[in-house]
């Protein structure tokens, strides 16, 4: 299997115990399947729950706190202790863990994405295994919208992740509770996550985390519309994110295979993203994007129409008004004026990541005699 980025988050139910402190034993399962993962030469990047979890018994609560301050007071102390179990486990594995605090708005700003993209892209060609966590401390929307599933989204898709691994404590996604009804049937893939099925999807089933699985469902959809595919599970032993991967995993497949991603990613950009606006090329950008495969530079760029953000999906036109395809932009449409026509090396620092292109190649589908919101 070729080199991929793999996004792996994991829930607070599955680093717990039943009392809520964590559990050495459990830690060290994902550990070792993680260390086994990067053995395989991939690079992988951790979006771990736990904190709150974590530190709530030290505060001397007997249970999760429910305030907002009681559970952030109980992540200031969890987060300490729940890296220093993770240090001491991979430590022992050969493994250099590193902890990074975000918060959503990292996501959205270009400065503070590009630094971000900086530092774990920086991380992983040292062969470092990058933590990521919300700031619970001072962010109030991981303790009310889910123990971290929308941050994995988010970071699946905007570091362009081959795929996005949910662990949880249930085996996969169910039409009624599977702890409750013997009948409940289980989806072993979901081609989309629809309004229907989030109608059924429950709430949190434990003590010590915020996300159920309609939190896991609206990340899902999330890394969905950025062109990730998910999986939503369990499993244990160290080869069963290699299994996940093949397919073979024990829970629910979201979106499509994982061999398939760019494939799938080019099947969602011409087909089921919304276009958020248009810009012209020249001639010379038009024949290096269609016929040559070349990603499009900003100095090919003539035109901005609309206002749409970085990371949209925006419809390309030639000189003549003819739609030629669509792609993902690194660009917003503030600063694709500003730069239109530029070099590379003056134009990148408008980027959200600082790369010199408008649309890579990759996230790039040639599209004839289409209109711009098809």
């Amino acid at each position: 299997m070729k080199k991929q980025l793999i996004v792996v988050k994991i829930g607070s139910s599955s680093l717990t115990t039943q009392a809520g402190i964590l559990s050495e034993q459990k830690m060290r399962d994902h550990i070792e399947a993680l260390a086994y993962l990067k053995k395989q030469d991939h690079d992988v990047i951790l979006i771990s729950s736990g904190a709150v979890a974590a530190g709530f018994s030290a505060l001397g609560y007997s249970s999760r706190p429910k305030t907002t301050a009681g559970k952030q007071a109980a992540a200031a102390v969890g987060q300490g202790l729940l890296m220093q179990h993770y240090h001491q486990l991979f430590q022992e594995l050969a493994v250099t863990p590193a902890q990074i605090l975000v918060t959503r708005d990292d996501f959205y700003s270009r400065e503070r994405f590009h630094n971000l993209y900086s530092t774990i892209s920086e991380l992983l060609h040292r062969g470092i295994l990058p933590i990521l966590n919300e700031n619970d401390s001072v962010s109030i929307k991981e303790l009310t919208f889910g123990d971290n599933d929308m941050l994995s989204a988010l970071v699946s898709g905007f570091l362009h992740a081959n795929a996005l691994i949910i662990l949880t404590d249930v085996n996969g996604l169910y039409d009624g509770n599977p702890k409750v009804s013997k009948n409940a049937k289980k989806y072993h893939f979901i081609p989309e996550v629809s309004d229907e099925l989030l109608g059924i999807a429950g709430d949190s089933g434990t003590k010590v985390g915020t996300g159920g699985m309609r939190s896991k469902l609206l990340a899902s959809q999330k890394a969905l519309s950025l062109g990730v595919s998910v999986f939503v599970g369990t499993g244990n032993g160290r080869e069963k994110l290699t299994d996940i991967l093949a397919g073979k995993g024990d829970g629910t497949y979201i979106g499509g295979p994982f061999q398939s991603q760019m494939q799938m990613k080019k099947q969602w950009i011409a087909y089921h993203s919304q276009v958020g606006g248009t810009i012209e090329v020249d001639e010379g950008a038009e024949k290096a994007i269609v016929q040559k495969g070349s990603s499009l530079l900003p100095v090919g760029v003539t035109k901005v129409i609309g206002n749409f953000n970085a990371m949209d999906v925006v419809a390309v036109q030639n000189q003549k008004g003819e739609i030629i395809g669509k792609g993902q932009i690194y660009y917003s449409a503030m600063d694709i004026e500003k730069v239109k026509g530029l070099p590379s090396n003056l134009a990148k620092e408008y980027s959200v990541n600082h790369r010199a292109e408008v649309i890579h190649r990759d996230n790039w589908v040639t599209m004839r005699g289409v209109t711009a919101n098809e």
